[in-house]
């Protein structure tokens, strides 16, 4: 398993040297005013022409990265937690524009499995890399993901934890632990790439990356750049046996327990009798009883740290 991925130098940014900045002030902790002075200033040492935008609600990245687009703009960051980054994402796939992501989320997913440092000094070295990767997308029912979707017990408490829920990994955990009891395990029918398979799981994880975040590793060996998408049945484990089990999730081992099984496929297409709760990189969707996943390959150009280390 794994990939290594297509790298591409960019060493002087040819056509223009314009980046666009797109922040989402409410992700994480918040945010804090002398950022974007500290970014202009930057920009500014690095001869880079830059602009700002701020979030004004849902959809909204998607919308100004689209328009970043259409202004000609070489590259655009998203400044913000995991949804800021595939709304960003959606606006930008299948284009030539290489997007960059200063992680500012409570599980900063995608970003910790591409190496992407999370304190801001350490982000804005991110504008003197000149490598990208041609990286995989996926759809699920129509719907963009970047990093890790799931369909079942997470679905269920992104749903919640989306409503009611304190922002973090505490307030995930907590929730976690009110609704485990609830949440029953389900079978369903799958093809993957046309072969027919029936599993019974509580869980069901999308994994394009190889992390839910906060290094929590649902797919250790999970790669952005591999054209495959790791499908991860997990059944519901014994209360007993759940610390053990929560460890091997952080220390990158979780492939190797007994309540998790992981296969690859292109293509997925999944059918319950009822319909199941499910999320795309953290963001609840409406539940659905039919799920049709399929992989973009290299679909979005991303910038990455330089030089490039492990395998992404």
């Amino acid at each position: 398993m794994g990939h290594v991925p297509l790298l591409r130098s960019f060493v002087s940014m040819p056509e223009n040297k314009k980046v666009f900045f797109i922040i989402n002030k409410y992700s994480g902790t918040g945010y804090q005013p002398e950022i974007e002075g500290k970014i202009i200033t930057h920009c500014g040492e690095l001869g880079m022409e830059c602009s700002i935008e701020f979030t004004q609600g849902r959809g909204h990245a998607t919308e100004l990265a689209k328009q970043a687009v259409r202004d000609g703009f070489k590259m655009v960051f998203a400044m913000g937690g995991d949804g800021t980054v595939n709304e960003v994402a959606k606006g930008l796939v299948h284009s030539k524009v290489i997007m960059g992501i200063m992680p500012k989320g409570s599980g900063n997913g995608l970003a910790r499995h591409l190496g992407i440092p999370l304190k801001f000094p350490a982000m804005l070295e991110l504008l003197k890399s000149t490598q990208t990767i041609a990286m995989d997308t996926m759809l699920i029912n129509d719907h963009l993901s970047v990093n890790v979707s799931g369909i079942g017990f997470d679905g269920h408490v992104a749903g919640l934890f989306g409503k009611n829920g304190k922002r973090g990994l505490a307030g995930y955990g907590k929730l976690v632990l009110q609704e485990f009891f609830r949440f029953k395990e389900f079978d369903t029918e799958l093809l993957l790439d046309g072969q027919s398979i029936t599993r019974k799981a509580f869980v069901i994880a999308l994994a394009n990356s190889s992390q839910f975040g906060n290094n929590a590793k649902v797919s250790p060996f999970a790669s952005v750049c591999d054209q495959l998408i790791d499908v991860c049945f997990i059944k519901k484990v014994p209360l007993i046996k759940a610390p053990g089990f929560v460890r091997m999730m952080f220390k990158g081992r979780i492939n190797k327990s007994a309540f998790v099984e992981i296969q690859q496929a292109r293509e997925i297409s999944i059918r319950f009798p009822n319909p199941m709760p499910f999320h795309v990189d953290g963001e609840s969707m409406e539940p659905s009883n039919k799920f049709l996943v399929k992989m973009q390959p290299g679909s979005l150009n991303m910038l990455v740290p330089s030089p490039v280390k492990g395998v992404l």
